[in-house]
Protein backbone atom coordinates (compact mmCIF):
# COMPACT_ATOMS: atom_id res chain seq x y z
CA UNK A 1 0.00 0.00 0.00
CA UNK A 2 2.85 2.48 0.83
CA UNK A 3 4.49 1.75 -2.67
CA UNK A 4 1.27 2.40 -4.53
CA UNK A 5 0.61 5.62 -2.73
CA UNK A 6 4.72 6.56 -3.00
CA UNK A 7 4.13 6.42 -6.80
CA UNK A 8 0.95 7.48 -7.14
CA UNK A 9 -0.51 10.24 -9.35
CA UNK A 10 -0.62 13.19 -6.79
CA UNK A 11 2.90 12.02 -4.86
CA UNK A 12 5.06 11.61 -8.07
CA UNK A 13 3.81 15.78 -8.89
CA UNK A 14 4.46 16.44 -5.83
CA UNK A 15 8.18 15.34 -5.73
CA UNK A 16 8.94 16.97 -8.90
CA UNK A 17 8.48 19.98 -7.36
CA UNK A 18 11.66 21.09 -5.90
CA UNK A 19 10.53 24.20 -4.14
CA UNK A 20 7.73 22.41 -2.34
CA UNK A 21 10.40 19.13 -1.28
CA UNK A 22 12.27 22.05 0.55
CA UNK A 23 9.35 23.47 2.03
CA UNK A 24 8.11 20.48 3.58
CA UNK A 25 11.96 20.03 5.10
CA UNK A 26 11.89 23.35 6.60
CA UNK A 27 8.27 22.53 8.35
CA UNK A 28 9.85 20.04 9.46
CA UNK A 29 12.83 20.99 10.62
CA UNK A 30 10.30 23.92 12.48
CA UNK A 31 8.12 21.01 13.70
CA UNK A 32 11.64 19.36 15.34
CA UNK A 33 12.44 22.32 17.22
CA UNK A 34 8.63 22.90 18.19
CA UNK A 35 8.60 19.04 19.75
CA UNK A 36 11.81 19.59 21.24
CA UNK A 37 10.76 22.88 23.41
CA UNK A 38 7.90 20.60 24.51
CA UNK A 39 10.43 18.42 26.16
CA UNK A 40 12.41 21.42 27.36
CA UNK A 41 15.21 21.25 25.27
CA UNK A 42 14.32 25.36 25.90
CA UNK A 43 13.43 26.03 29.29
CA UNK A 44 11.72 29.17 30.93
CA UNK A 45 15.34 29.70 32.45
CA UNK A 46 16.58 30.05 28.87
CA UNK A 47 14.33 32.58 27.78
CA UNK A 48 13.99 34.29 30.91
CA UNK A 49 17.69 34.33 32.16
CA UNK A 50 19.98 37.59 32.04
CA UNK A 51 23.04 36.58 29.94
CA UNK A 52 24.58 39.77 28.73
CA UNK A 53 24.19 43.98 29.24
CA UNK A 54 21.39 45.09 27.47
CA UNK A 55 20.96 45.20 24.05
CA UNK A 56 23.79 43.36 22.39
CA UNK A 57 24.28 42.81 19.02
CA UNK A 58 24.14 39.59 17.74
CA UNK A 59 26.99 37.38 15.96
CA UNK A 60 28.94 38.49 18.43
CA UNK A 61 29.66 41.71 16.86
CA UNK A 62 31.37 44.35 19.66
CA UNK A 63 29.68 46.86 20.99
CA UNK A 64 30.66 50.50 21.09
CA UNK A 65 33.78 50.97 23.58
CA UNK A 66 30.95 53.29 25.76
CA UNK A 67 28.19 50.34 26.02
CA UNK A 68 31.96 48.05 26.11
CA UNK A 69 32.56 49.81 29.70
CA UNK A 70 28.99 50.17 30.75
CA UNK A 71 28.38 46.26 30.42
CA UNK A 72 31.46 45.81 32.12
CA UNK A 73 31.15 47.51 35.19
CA UNK A 74 27.41 46.49 35.48
CA UNK A 75 25.91 43.23 36.25
CA UNK A 76 27.56 41.03 38.38
CA UNK A 77 30.57 43.43 39.08
CA UNK A 78 27.92 45.49 40.62
CA UNK A 79 26.32 42.44 43.02
CA UNK A 80 29.87 41.59 43.71
CA UNK A 81 30.36 45.46 44.86
CA UNK A 82 27.07 45.68 46.66
CA UNK A 83 27.73 41.81 48.22
CA UNK A 84 31.30 42.86 50.21
CA UNK A 85 29.97 46.44 51.33
CA UNK A 86 26.73 44.00 53.15
CA UNK A 87 26.77 42.97 56.95
CA UNK A 88 26.80 39.47 55.80
CA UNK A 89 28.81 39.41 53.25
CA UNK A 90 29.55 35.38 52.55
CA UNK A 91 25.81 34.86 51.68
CA UNK A 92 25.34 37.60 49.96
CA UNK A 93 28.47 36.61 48.00
CA UNK A 94 26.42 33.53 48.02
CA UNK A 95 23.42 35.18 46.15
CA UNK A 96 25.61 36.38 43.58
CA UNK A 97 25.16 35.81 39.83
CA UNK A 98 24.15 36.44 36.48
CA UNK A 99 22.50 34.14 34.20
CA UNK A 100 24.97 31.04 33.87
CA UNK A 101 27.54 33.23 35.79
CA UNK A 102 28.37 33.53 39.26
CA UNK A 103 31.01 35.18 41.28
CA UNK A 104 34.02 32.56 42.27
CA UNK A 105 32.67 33.03 46.12
CA UNK A 106 30.64 29.99 47.10
CA UNK A 107 31.03 28.59 51.03
CA UNK A 108 28.72 26.15 52.26
CA UNK A 109 28.13 26.32 55.60
CA UNK A 110 27.18 22.96 56.89
CA UNK A 111 28.00 19.57 56.49
CA UNK A 112 25.82 16.20 55.40
CA UNK A 113 25.16 15.85 58.69
CA UNK A 114 23.46 19.29 59.12
CA UNK A 115 25.69 20.56 61.66
CA UNK A 116 27.41 23.91 60.56
CA UNK A 117 31.02 23.36 59.38
CA UNK A 118 33.89 24.81 61.90
CA UNK A 119 36.95 27.14 60.18
CA UNK A 120 38.80 23.95 59.70
CA UNK A 121 36.12 22.09 57.45
CA UNK A 122 36.20 25.35 55.05
CA UNK A 123 38.15 25.03 52.16
CA UNK A 124 38.31 26.70 48.94
CA UNK A 125 37.48 24.61 45.68
CA UNK A 126 39.64 25.47 42.48
CA UNK A 127 39.09 28.92 40.76
CA UNK A 128 37.09 30.34 44.20
CA UNK A 129 38.54 33.49 45.85
CA UNK A 130 38.34 35.04 49.30
CA UNK A 131 36.23 37.68 50.39
CA UNK A 132 39.58 39.85 50.51
CA UNK A 133 41.00 38.58 47.12
CA UNK A 134 37.12 39.64 45.87
CA UNK A 135 37.58 42.92 47.37
CA UNK A 136 41.46 43.46 45.82
CA UNK A 137 39.63 42.58 42.61
CA UNK A 138 36.69 44.84 43.16
CA UNK A 139 39.64 48.14 44.45
CA UNK A 140 41.84 47.48 40.90
CA UNK A 141 38.29 47.37 38.67
CA UNK A 142 37.72 50.93 40.57
CA UNK A 143 41.31 52.19 40.07
CA UNK A 144 40.98 51.33 35.99
CA UNK A 145 37.57 52.89 35.65
CA UNK A 146 39.08 56.12 37.41
CA UNK A 147 41.63 55.99 34.73
CA UNK A 148 38.76 55.70 31.91
CA UNK A 149 36.86 58.84 33.60
CA UNK A 150 39.19 60.87 32.87
CA UNK A 151 38.38 60.09 29.04
CA UNK A 152 35.85 62.99 27.73
CA UNK A 153 34.74 60.68 25.02
CA UNK A 154 35.47 56.73 25.28
CA UNK A 155 34.02 56.63 21.37
CA UNK A 156 36.27 58.39 19.87
CA UNK A 157 39.58 57.81 21.92
CA UNK A 158 41.27 54.41 20.58
CA UNK A 159 44.69 55.44 23.19
CA UNK A 160 42.12 53.91 25.83
CA UNK A 161 41.28 51.02 24.30
CA UNK A 162 44.12 49.01 25.94
CA UNK A 163 42.98 50.22 29.42
CA UNK A 164 39.40 49.14 28.29
CA UNK A 165 40.25 45.45 27.76
CA UNK A 166 41.96 45.65 31.03
CA UNK A 167 39.05 46.85 32.51
CA UNK A 168 37.03 43.54 31.17
CA UNK A 169 39.74 41.26 31.82
CA UNK A 170 39.95 42.43 35.58
CA UNK A 171 36.25 42.45 35.82
CA UNK A 172 36.17 38.73 34.15
CA UNK A 173 38.38 37.46 37.45
CA UNK A 174 35.04 37.90 38.93
CA UNK A 175 33.80 34.80 37.26
CA UNK A 176 33.61 31.42 37.96
CA UNK A 177 34.24 29.72 34.41
CA UNK A 178 32.03 27.92 33.11
CA UNK A 179 31.49 23.62 32.05
CA UNK A 180 31.47 23.05 28.50
CA UNK A 181 27.97 22.23 28.46
CA UNK A 182 27.42 26.12 30.13
CA UNK A 183 29.53 27.92 27.76
CA UNK A 184 27.78 26.67 24.27
CA UNK A 185 24.55 27.10 26.14
CA UNK A 186 25.60 30.88 26.74
CA UNK A 187 27.80 31.12 23.55
CA UNK A 188 24.39 29.45 21.46
CA UNK A 189 22.27 32.34 23.92
CA UNK A 190 24.44 35.06 22.69
CA UNK A 191 24.64 34.46 19.00
CA UNK A 192 21.91 36.58 17.67
CA UNK A 193 22.49 39.55 20.75
CA UNK A 194 20.36 40.18 23.61
CA UNK A 195 16.95 42.15 24.54
CA UNK A 196 17.02 45.46 26.23
CA UNK A 197 16.71 43.56 29.48
CA UNK A 198 19.78 41.06 28.62
CA UNK A 199 17.76 38.51 27.31
CA UNK A 200 18.61 35.68 24.73
CA UNK A 201 16.61 36.75 21.39
CA UNK A 202 17.78 33.31 19.90
CA UNK A 203 15.98 31.40 22.78
CA UNK A 204 13.33 33.92 23.03
CA UNK A 205 13.08 33.49 18.95
CA UNK A 206 13.31 29.38 18.95
CA UNK A 207 11.07 28.67 22.17
CA UNK A 208 8.44 30.89 19.79
CA UNK A 209 8.15 28.62 17.47
CA UNK A 210 7.02 26.08 19.47
CA UNK A 211 3.59 28.67 20.61
CA UNK A 212 3.06 29.59 17.15
CA UNK A 213 3.16 25.67 15.64
CA UNK A 214 0.49 25.01 18.64
CA UNK A 215 -1.37 28.17 17.99
CA UNK A 216 -1.21 27.05 14.27
CA UNK A 217 -1.89 23.16 14.73
CA UNK A 218 -4.74 23.37 17.03
CA UNK A 219 -6.72 26.40 15.42
CA UNK A 220 -6.51 24.79 12.12
CA UNK A 221 -7.56 21.21 13.32
CA UNK A 222 -10.53 22.69 15.54
CA UNK A 223 -11.51 24.87 12.47
CA UNK A 224 -11.29 22.38 9.42
CA UNK A 225 -13.12 20.07 11.47
CA UNK A 226 -15.93 22.07 13.03
CA UNK A 227 -15.97 23.86 8.94
CA UNK A 228 -16.06 20.75 6.94
CA UNK A 229 -18.79 18.93 9.25
CA UNK A 230 -21.09 21.62 9.29
CA UNK A 231 -20.24 22.79 5.25
CA UNK A 232 -21.28 19.15 4.31
CA UNK A 233 -24.02 19.05 6.32
CA UNK A 234 -25.47 22.27 4.79
CA UNK A 235 -24.46 21.10 1.31
CA UNK A 236 -26.41 17.45 1.78
CA UNK A 237 -29.15 18.27 3.68
CA UNK A 238 -30.07 21.62 2.33
CA UNK A 239 -33.65 23.45 3.50
CA UNK A 240 -33.59 24.60 7.19
CA UNK A 241 -30.40 23.37 7.64
CA UNK A 242 -28.61 24.70 5.00
CA UNK A 243 -30.37 28.26 5.68
CA UNK A 244 -29.31 27.83 9.31
CA UNK A 245 -25.46 27.13 9.05
CA UNK A 246 -25.34 30.13 5.67
CA UNK A 247 -27.15 32.23 8.55
CA UNK A 248 -24.05 31.37 11.13
CA UNK A 249 -21.57 32.10 8.90
CA UNK A 250 -22.93 34.85 7.40
CA UNK A 251 -23.14 37.04 10.70
CA UNK A 252 -20.15 35.81 11.69
CA UNK A 253 -18.23 37.15 8.72
CA UNK A 254 -20.36 40.48 8.40
CA UNK A 255 -17.89 41.88 11.65
CA UNK A 256 -14.32 42.03 10.66
CA UNK A 257 -12.32 39.51 11.28
CA UNK A 258 -9.47 41.55 13.20
CA UNK A 259 -12.08 43.26 15.40
CA UNK A 260 -13.67 40.10 16.28
CA UNK A 261 -10.87 38.67 17.45
CA UNK A 262 -9.82 41.24 19.37
CA UNK A 263 -13.15 41.13 21.39
CA UNK A 264 -12.92 37.85 21.84
CA UNK A 265 -9.41 37.75 23.29
CA UNK A 266 -10.19 40.79 25.25
CA UNK A 267 -13.13 39.11 27.09
CA UNK A 268 -10.97 36.31 28.63
CA UNK A 269 -7.89 39.26 29.78
CA UNK A 270 -8.95 39.89 33.12
CA UNK A 271 -10.55 36.47 33.20
CA UNK A 272 -10.10 34.88 36.36
CA UNK A 273 -11.28 31.43 35.86
CA UNK A 274 -8.87 28.39 36.86
CA UNK A 275 -7.64 25.18 34.73
CA UNK A 276 -8.71 22.60 37.38
CA UNK A 277 -5.60 19.88 36.18
CA UNK A 278 -2.79 22.47 36.01
CA UNK A 279 -0.35 23.66 38.91
CA UNK A 280 2.20 26.37 39.28
CA UNK A 281 -0.42 29.19 38.52
CA UNK A 282 -1.66 32.55 40.36
CA UNK A 283 -5.15 30.90 40.81
CA UNK A 284 -6.51 30.59 44.65
CA UNK A 285 -6.06 26.67 44.71
CA UNK A 286 -2.39 26.96 42.79
CA UNK A 287 -3.71 26.57 39.10
CA UNK A 288 -3.26 28.64 36.09
CA UNK A 289 -5.83 30.96 35.38
CA UNK A 290 -7.24 30.73 31.86
CA UNK A 291 -6.04 34.13 31.11
CA UNK A 292 -2.34 33.16 31.38
CA UNK A 293 -2.57 30.04 29.18
CA UNK A 294 -3.10 29.66 25.26
CA UNK A 295 -7.10 29.21 25.42
CA UNK A 296 -7.93 32.36 24.81
CA UNK A 297 -6.14 32.55 21.59
CA UNK A 298 -7.49 29.57 20.73
CA UNK A 299 -11.21 30.11 21.25
CA UNK A 300 -10.30 33.47 19.52
CA UNK A 301 -9.30 32.07 16.48
CA UNK A 302 -11.34 28.92 16.23
CA UNK A 303 -14.78 30.76 16.32
CA UNK A 304 -13.78 33.08 13.24
CA UNK A 305 -11.73 31.04 11.40
CA UNK A 306 -13.90 27.84 10.32
CA UNK A 307 -15.81 29.47 7.92
CA UNK A 308 -13.64 30.07 5.11
CA UNK A 309 -13.67 25.65 5.38
CA UNK A 310 -17.04 25.47 5.82
CA UNK A 311 -17.90 27.97 2.54
CA UNK A 312 -15.69 25.34 0.27
CA UNK A 313 -17.05 22.09 1.44
CA UNK A 314 -20.50 23.20 1.40
CA UNK A 315 -20.07 24.24 -2.31
CA UNK A 316 -18.47 20.76 -2.45
CA UNK A 317 -21.17 19.09 -0.66
CA UNK A 318 -23.44 20.44 -3.43
CA UNK A 319 -21.40 18.83 -6.28
CA UNK A 320 -20.77 15.68 -4.88
CA UNK A 321 -25.02 15.12 -3.20
CA UNK A 322 -25.62 14.52 -7.46
CA UNK A 323 -23.15 12.09 -8.55
CA UNK A 324 -24.00 8.48 -9.50
CA UNK A 325 -22.48 6.57 -6.65
CA UNK A 326 -24.05 9.12 -4.04
CA UNK A 327 -27.50 8.30 -5.40
CA UNK A 328 -26.57 4.37 -5.82
CA UNK A 329 -25.56 4.48 -1.91
CA UNK A 330 -29.05 6.42 -0.83
CA UNK A 331 -31.07 4.06 -2.40
CA UNK A 332 -29.44 1.12 -1.64
CA UNK A 333 -30.54 2.22 2.11
CA UNK A 334 -27.70 3.89 3.58
CA UNK A 335 -28.59 6.68 6.23
CA UNK A 336 -27.45 10.24 5.37
CA UNK A 337 -25.23 10.12 8.41
CA UNK A 338 -23.56 7.15 7.34
CA UNK A 339 -23.85 8.57 3.30
CA UNK A 340 -22.38 11.73 4.60
CA UNK A 341 -19.02 10.62 6.68
CA UNK A 342 -18.04 7.61 4.35
CA UNK A 343 -18.91 8.74 0.78
CA UNK A 344 -18.99 12.74 1.06
CA UNK A 345 -16.67 14.06 3.11
CA UNK A 346 -13.69 11.88 2.08
CA UNK A 347 -14.03 12.87 -1.15
CA UNK A 348 -13.57 16.52 0.04
CA UNK A 349 -9.86 15.59 1.87
CA UNK A 350 -8.03 17.22 -0.64
CA UNK A 351 -9.91 20.71 0.22
CA UNK A 352 -9.81 19.84 4.03
CA UNK A 353 -6.12 19.27 3.56
CA UNK A 354 -5.31 22.49 1.59
CA UNK A 355 -7.29 24.84 4.10
CA UNK A 356 -5.76 22.95 6.82
CA UNK A 357 -2.65 24.44 5.60
CA UNK A 358 -3.86 27.82 4.58
CA UNK A 359 -5.37 28.44 8.42
CA UNK A 360 -2.40 27.28 10.53
CA UNK A 361 -0.77 30.19 8.33
CA UNK A 362 -3.35 32.94 9.19
CA UNK A 363 -3.34 31.90 12.86
CA UNK A 364 0.64 32.29 13.27
CA UNK A 365 -0.15 35.91 11.49
CA UNK A 366 -2.88 36.21 13.47
CA UNK A 367 -0.88 35.25 17.03
CA UNK A 368 1.23 37.98 16.14
CA UNK A 369 -0.96 40.88 15.58
CA UNK A 370 -3.14 39.96 19.02
CA UNK A 371 -0.05 39.41 20.93
CA UNK A 372 1.50 42.89 19.47
CA UNK A 373 -1.50 44.39 20.35
CA UNK A 374 -1.11 42.92 23.96
CA UNK A 375 -4.46 40.53 23.68
CA UNK A 376 -2.52 37.62 22.32
CA UNK A 377 0.06 35.50 24.26
CA UNK A 378 0.45 36.97 28.15
CA UNK A 379 3.32 34.69 29.95
CA UNK A 380 5.62 33.01 27.35
CA UNK A 381 7.42 34.57 24.82
CA UNK A 382 6.11 34.80 21.13
CA UNK A 383 6.89 36.38 17.99
CA UNK A 384 4.34 38.63 18.51
CA UNK A 385 5.54 39.17 21.84
CA UNK A 386 9.09 40.05 20.77
CA UNK A 387 8.02 42.45 18.43
CA UNK A 388 5.93 44.53 20.96
CA UNK A 389 8.73 44.24 23.59
CA UNK A 390 11.44 45.75 20.46
CA UNK A 391 8.74 48.95 20.08
CA UNK A 392 7.69 49.05 23.55
CA UNK A 393 11.33 49.24 24.41
CA UNK A 394 12.35 51.46 21.53
CA UNK A 395 15.31 49.46 20.37
CA UNK A 396 13.98 50.12 16.81
CA UNK A 397 14.21 54.23 17.30
CA UNK A 398 17.92 53.26 19.16
CA UNK A 399 18.80 51.69 15.77
CA UNK A 400 18.53 47.91 17.53
CA UNK A 401 16.72 46.04 15.00
CA UNK A 402 18.21 42.74 16.33
CA UNK A 403 14.99 41.13 18.24
CA UNK A 404 12.57 42.80 15.73
CA UNK A 405 14.51 41.09 12.71
CA UNK A 406 14.89 37.36 14.32
CA UNK A 407 11.00 37.18 15.23
CA UNK A 408 10.18 38.74 11.70
CA UNK A 409 12.90 36.27 10.19
CA UNK A 410 11.74 33.23 11.67
CA UNK A 411 8.00 33.61 10.78
CA UNK A 412 8.56 34.80 7.63
CA UNK A 413 10.69 31.49 6.69
CA UNK A 414 7.73 29.11 8.03
CA UNK A 415 4.50 31.22 6.40
CA UNK A 416 6.37 31.20 3.19
CA UNK A 417 7.73 27.77 3.42
CA UNK A 418 3.46 26.86 4.07
CA UNK A 419 2.71 29.08 1.40
CA UNK A 420 4.86 27.18 -1.11
CA UNK A 421 3.23 24.08 0.30
CA UNK A 422 -0.35 25.03 0.14
CA UNK A 423 0.27 26.04 -3.96
CA UNK A 424 1.73 22.50 -4.58
CA UNK A 425 -0.74 20.40 -2.64
CA UNK A 426 -3.70 21.86 -4.04
CA UNK A 427 -1.69 21.23 -7.82
CA UNK A 428 -1.10 17.96 -7.25
CA UNK A 429 -4.70 16.97 -5.30
CA UNK A 430 -7.08 19.23 -7.02
CA UNK A 431 -9.02 17.03 -9.40
CA UNK A 432 -8.53 20.26 -11.54
CA UNK A 433 -5.19 20.25 -11.53
CA UNK A 434 -3.99 16.79 -12.69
Amino acid sequence: MLKRLWNSRELRKFRRNKMAVLSLFVIGLYFAIGVACMFDAVTKDDYTQVLASRSLPGFYNQQVPEKRYDSAVSGIFVQTERALKSKDVESKLAEVELGKYRVRFKRDDTKADGSEKSEADFALRDGEKTVEELQQIVDQVNAIREEIKSCPNLDEDPSMMPTLIRLEEKVDELFLPLDSKQQFSHDLGLCLGTDSQGRSIFFRGVYSIKIALLIGLVTATISVLLGAFLGAMAGYFGGWVDHLIVWIYTTFSSIPGLVLLVVIAYAFSDSQIEIPWTTGGKGKNGNMLIKDTLFPVYIAFCATFWIGTCRVIRGETMKLRQLEYVQAARTSGFGSLYILLRHVLPNTAHLMLINFSLLLIGAIKSEVILSFLGLGVKSQPSWGTMIKDANINSEVMNGFFWQIGTATAFMFVLVLAFNILSDALQDALDPKHL
